[in-house]
C-alpha cells in the first residue's frame, strides 16, 4: 500500500500541484511567524544584553519612574527628589570587588527640528534623556564631534540629528515640560539601546545640566555598578543593599535584571507570534478545504482503480491507510517547501515592518529545530486530517464498481444529516452573537463569548453551505442564463451538479471575505466613533494642548495671548476636574461660558450657556437621569485641591442641562470653579475659532505665541478627524496583509476544483464541442462557473461578516462612546468586485485547459 500511495502521488502530480501550493503557503505563515518570532526576541534579547554588559549590580531609585515636573515626587520645586546621591556612590565605589560606578540620571526630552515641529512625536515614552560619562557607558560611543561638557551644550543620537535636520554647531531646541530651551549641538552619538533604534530620540547633557533639568544637584536616578574580576555579584549586591536608605532605593543583580527583562521581551514578542499565529490558522484551516476537495475529486475519478484494489484483495482499513500515507507525503514535501518558503518571509518582515516605523533591531536569523518540527508536524497533520473523510469515502467504494465506467457519476448522497447539524450550529452561533450583541463591556469572558459565537456561526454556515447552494446560484444563474444564454445556463448546472464540492471551494473564499467584511465595518466604524469623540460638538478651528507626558498643561494666560493673536477670534481656555456625586465619579469642565458657545456646540435641554456662572454649572442629561437632577437643584460635589488633602464638599447649582457629546460629558462650569480643582491648577486645553478665511496658517502664530515649545500641539479640525481614523486605517492595514495569504488560498481552490472538475468532465466537453460548442463557448462556461461560485462564496462571507461586526458593537461601544454600527457601502462594493475579479483569474487556467481539449480524444476518453 505503501508503493501505491508513492504511484498515485507521483501519476497525479498536476492535479495536487493547487493541494500543495496551499499546504506550503499555510505552513509557510506559520514557519515565517515562528521564525521571525524566534529571531526578534533573541535581537532584543542581545540589545537588552549589551546595555547591561558589563553591570554586575544595578541602583535604582524607586521615583526613577515619576515624570518630571510630577509634584508628587517630593521636590520643593515640583522635581523628582531621588535617594541616589554622590555620597552614595563614592560609599558604593569604595566597596570591596567595585571596579566602577555609573551614575545615571534619566528624563525625557522632546527635540524640535528645523522646522521648528517636534520629532517623533507618535514614539511616546521614547524621548529619552541621560547624562554623558565619556568612558563609562558602553552602550554609547561618539559619532561625530565630542560629549556635552557645559551648560550650554548637548548631543544627540546620530539618527535623530539627521531627521531633525540639525550639523555640529546648530542651536537645537527642545522641551521637557514648559517652555523651549536652546542649547548648542557640539557631538553626535550611536547607541545599541533598543527604544532608540526602534525609532525614539536620545538627548544628551553633561551630569550636572541632566541633575539641574530633572532632579537637583547631586542626585541621580541609576548607579550602575561594575565588578572586579572574581567578585561574587550576589555577595556584591548584598554589600550595596546595606549602605542603602530604607525607602527610595533598590538594588538587583545585573543578571538578575537582564533575566526580568529577557522575559519582559519574550512576553512582548510572544504575543506578536500568537497573533500571527492565528492568521496562519486560519490560512491552514482555509487551506483544508482545499485538500479535502482534492482527495474527494480524486477518489471520485480513481473509484475503478480502488475497486480493483478492492478486488485482488486490500481490505478497507488498507484503502484508508493507503490515501492517508499519500496525503502524508504530499504533506510532507509541501511543508518542506513551505518551511524553506517560511524562512524567506521571516527574513522580508523586519525590514518591511521597520520600513513602515517598527523599528525592530538587527540580529542573526534564529531557525530552531522546533519551528522546523513544528512546521512539519502541522502541516503533514492539516493535510492528512482533510484527507481523512475522503479516505473513509474511498474504504466505502465496493469491488463490483470495477465493472463500471470510471466517469459514471457518483449516487447522490442525502444531505438530511448535514444539513440539520447545520441548522443547529448556525442557531446556536446566531444565538450567542444575539446574546453578545446585549454586552456592554470588553471583559475576557465577554470575548471568549464571541469568539465562541463567531466561530459556531461561520462553522454552521460552512455545514449548512450545500443546501444554500442551490437557491443561491440558481438565482445567479438565472443572471448568467439571461446574459450569456447557454454556456450561462451551463455553467449554473455544473456549480449545482455537486453542492458538496462547490460549498466547500466556496467556504474557503467565504471564511477569508467574513473576516475581511466584519474587519472593514468595525473599522470604518470605529473610525467613524472616534472621529466623533474628537469633533462632535466642537466647532473650533484648532485646539491647543501641551503634548508632555507629565500633563503640566498650558499656564492660566495662554488663552490671553492667543486671543492676541492676529485672526484669531476667540479663545476660549478649558480645564477639567474629577468630583463625586450620588450618580458617581464625574468630570466638570470649567471654561468662560460666555466664550465657549463660539467654539462649541451643545444642545441643552434645559436652560442655556447664558445661565452659567460662579456656582451655577450645567450637567449632562445622563448625570441628571444617574443623580436625580434638575434646573434648580443643587449639587453636593465631593472634590480635592490635591493627592495629599482631604476631600472637600462644594454646593453647586444646576441652572441647565444639555445632551452629552464625546467631547463634552458630566458637567460644565465656570473656569474660577474648576481651576482650583484640577490636577495642576492649569489649563488643559484652548479652542480657537479663527476670524473668517483666517484659519489657514493660524498655527505657527499660535506657537509662537505661546513660546513656540515642542511640546505644543495645535490641532486643526482637518488634523483631528485624521488623526481619529489614523490608528484604525493602520491596524486595518495589518490585518488585510495578514488575511491576503488567506484569500490567496481561497484563489487556489477554485483554480483546483474547476481543473480537477474539467479533467472530471472531459468526456462531456467533448461532447459539447461535437454538437457546436466553440471553444470560446467552452472557456465562457468554465469562467462563469468560476464567477457563479465565487460570487456564491462573497454572499455568504460579506453576510457574515456583517452579523457578526454587527454583534459585537455593543463591546465596542463600550470603549467608544459614539460607536455604532455603520455599513461602508464602498467598501463591500469593492470586496464584491474583489470576489468577481477571484472568480475570473481563477478560471484562465482552467479555462484554457478545457479548450484546448481535442475533441474526439475527449469523447474516447474512459
Amino acid at each position: 500500500m505503501l508503493r501505491t500511495a508513492l504511484r498515485n502521488v507521483l501519476a497525479h502530480k498536476a492535479r495536487l500541484i493547487m493541494t500543495v501550493l496551499a499546504v506550503m503557503l499555510g505552513v509557510a505563515f506559520v514557519a515565517g511567524t515562528l521564525v521571525f518570532g524566534d529571531t526578534t526576541a533573541n535581537a532584543f534579547r542581545t540589545a537588552t544584553g549589551t546595555s547591561l554588559k558589563g553591570v554586575a549590580v544595578s541602583v535604582q531609585s524607586q521615583q526613577s519612574q515619576e515624570p518630571p515636573g510630577a509634584a508628587a515626587a517630593g521636590g520643593p520645586d515640583g522635581k523628582p527628589s531621588s535617594t541616589l546621591n554622590t555620597a552614595l556612590a563614592h560609599k558604593i565605589r569604595a566597596l570591596p570587588g567595585v571596579a566602577a560606578v555609573r551614575p545615571t540620571v534619566i528624563g525625557e526630552v522632546t527635540v524640535a527640528g528645523k522646522d521648528g515641529l517636534p520629532v517623533n512625536t507618535d514614539k511616546a515614552r521614547q524621548h529619552l534623556a541621560t547624562n554623558y560619562l565619556p568612558g563609562k557607558d558602553s552602550r554609547i560611543s561618539l559619532k561625530e564631534g565630542r560629549g556635552p561638557a557645559s551648560e550650554g551644550e548637548l548631543a544627540l543620537d546620530a539618527k535623530t540629528a539627521e531627521k531633525a535636520g540639525y550639523r555640529i554647531g546648530d542651536t537645537v531646541r527642545f522641551a521637557i515640560d514648559g517652555p523651549a530651551l536652546a542649547k548648542k549641538l557640539v557631538g553626535t552619538v550611536s547607541t545599541d539601546d533598543p527604544r532608540v533604534n526602534a525609532g525614539g530620540t536620545l538627548t544628551l547633557f553633561d551630569t550636572r545640566t541632566a541633575q539641574k533639568l530633572f532632579l537637583h544637584p547631586g542626585q541621580f536616578h541609576e548607579i550602575a555598578v561594575a565588578a572586579k574580576d572574581g567578585t561574587d555579584h550576589r555577595e556584591l549586591t548584598d554589600r550595596v543593599r546595606a549602605l542603602l536608605p530604607d525607602k527610595g532605593a533598590k538594588a538587583t543583580r545585573g543578571e538578575d535584571l537582564a533575566a526580568e527583562q529577557a522575559d519582559q521581551i519574550v512576553e512582548g514578542t510572544g504575543a506578536l507570534t500568537k497573533a500571527l499565529l492565528g492568521f496562519a490558522g486560519i490560512a491552514l484551516f482555509i487551506g483544508a478545504f482545499i485538500i479535502a476537495n482534492t482527495f474527494t475529486m480524486l477518489i471520485a475519478q480513481r473509484s475503478r482503480e480502488i475497486a480493483l484494489v478492492r478486488a485482488v484483495g486490500a481490505s478497507r482499513r488498507q484503502v484508508v491507510r493507503s490515501v492517508l500515507i499519500e496525503a502524508a507525503l504530499l504533506g510532507l514535501g509541501a511543508s518542506a517547501t513551505g518551511f524553506v518558503l517560511g524562512i524567506g518571509i521571516a527574513v522580508a518582515m523586519r525590514p518591511l515592518l521597520n520600513a513602515s516605523g517598527a523599528g525592530l533591531p538587527d540580529g542573526p536569523l534564529v531557525i530552531s529545530s522546533g519551528t522546523l518540527v513544528w512546521s512539519l508536524v502541522v502541516g503533514v497533520l492539516i493535510t492528512v486530517l482533510a484527507a481523512w473523510l475522503p479516505s473513509r469515502k474511498a474504504a466505502k467504494i465496493a469491488p463490483v464498481t470495477a465493472l463500471s465506467s470510471v466517469d459514471q457519476a457518483p449516487p447522490a448522497r442525502a444531505l438530511v444529516v448535514r444539513n440539520v447539524l447545520g441548522a443547529l450550529l448556525t442557531g446556536a452561533g446566531v444565538l450567542v452573537m444575539v446574546y453578545v450583541s446585549t454586552l456592554t463591556t470588553t471583559a475576557k469572558s465577554n470575548l471568549m463569548t464571541a469568539m465562541l459565537g463567531g466561530v459556531l456561526t461561520l462553522v454552521g454556515v460552512i455545514v449548512l453551505a450545500p443546501l444554500l447552494s442551490r437557491p443561491l446560484i440558481t438565482l445567479a444563474g438565472q443572471a448568467t442564463t439571461r446574459l450569456f444564454g447557454v454556456t450561462g445556463k451551463l455553467a449554473k448546472e455544473n456549480a449545482l451538479r455537486n453542492p458538496r464540492r462547490t460549498a466547500a471551494t466556496a467556504s474557503a473564499l467565504m471564511i477569508g471575505l467574513a473576516l475581511v467584511t466584519g474587519l472593514t465595518v468595525v473599522g470604518h466604524s470605529a473610525e467613524r466613533a472616534l472621529v466623533a469623540d474628537a469633533t462632535q460638538g466642537l466647532s473650533a478651528d484648532y485646539k491647543v494642548s501641551n503634548g508632555s507626558l507629565s500633563g503640566t498643561g498650558l499656564d492660566v494666560g495662554a488663552a490671553a495671548k492667543i486671543a492676541r493673536v492676529p485672526g484669531v477670534a476667540t479663545a476660549v481656555p478649558t480645564t477639567t476636574a474629577g468630583f463625586d456625586t450620588k450618580g458617581g465619579f464625574a468630570q466638570i469642565t470649567g471654561t468662560d461660558p460666555k466664550a465657549f458657545g463660539k467654539a462649541a456646540r451643545l444642545d441643552f435641554r434645559a436652560g442655556s450657556l447664558r445661565d452659567i456662572g460662579p456656582g451655577k454649572i450645567a450637567v449632562s442629561d445622563e448625570l441628571a437621569d444617574k443623580g436625580g437632577l434638575k434646573v434648580g437643584s443643587t449639587l453636593n460635589a465631593g472634590t480635592t485641591t490635591g493627592r495629599a488633602e482631604k476631600e472637600r464638599k462644594v454646593k453647586l447649582k444646576v441652572v441647565a442641562v444639555y445632551a452629552k457629546t464625546p467631547t463634552m460629558e458630566d458637567a460644565l462650569g465656570t473656569l474660577a470653579d474648576v481651576l482650583p480643582y484640577s490636577d495642576n491648577k492649569k489649563l488643559e486645553e484652548v479652542l480657537v475659532k479663527a476670524e473668517p478665511g483666517q484659519a489657514a496658517g493660524l498655527e505657527r502664530k499660535i506657537r509662537a505665541a505661546l513660546g513656540d515649545s515642542p511640546l505644543m500641539e495645535v490641532q486643526s479640525h482637518e488634523q483631528a478627524i485624521n488623526d481619529g481614523g489614523r490608528a484604525i486605517n493602520l491596524v486595518l492595514k495589518m490585518m488585510y496583509g495578514l488575511l491576503g495569504m488567506a484569500l490567496l488560498i481561497s484563489v487556489l481552490g477554485v483554480v483546483n476544483t474547476l481543473a480537477m472538475s474539467v479533467f472530471e468532465r472531459t468526456r462531456e466537453i467533448g461532447m459539447l464541442r461535437a454538437i457546436g460548442l466553440d471553444r470560446s463557448g467552452i472557456k465562457q462556461m468554465v469562467r462563469l462557473e468560476s464567477v457563479v461560485i465565487s460570487m456564491f462564496g462573497a454572499a455568504l462571507g460579506i453576510g457574515t461578516g456583517i452579523f457578526l461586526a454587527w454583534a459585537g458593537s455593543g463591546m465596542a461601544s463600550s470603549t467608544m462612546d459614539a460607536y455604532e454600527t455603520v455599513l461602508p457601502w464602498g467598501q463591500l462594493v469593492i470586496l464584491l468586485a474583489l470576489a468577481l475579479a477571484i472568480g475570473v483569474l481563477a478560471a484562465i487556467w482552467p479555462a484554457r485547459r478545457a479548450a484546448r481539449l481535442n475533441m474526439l480524444q475527449s469523447i474516447q476518453s474512459s
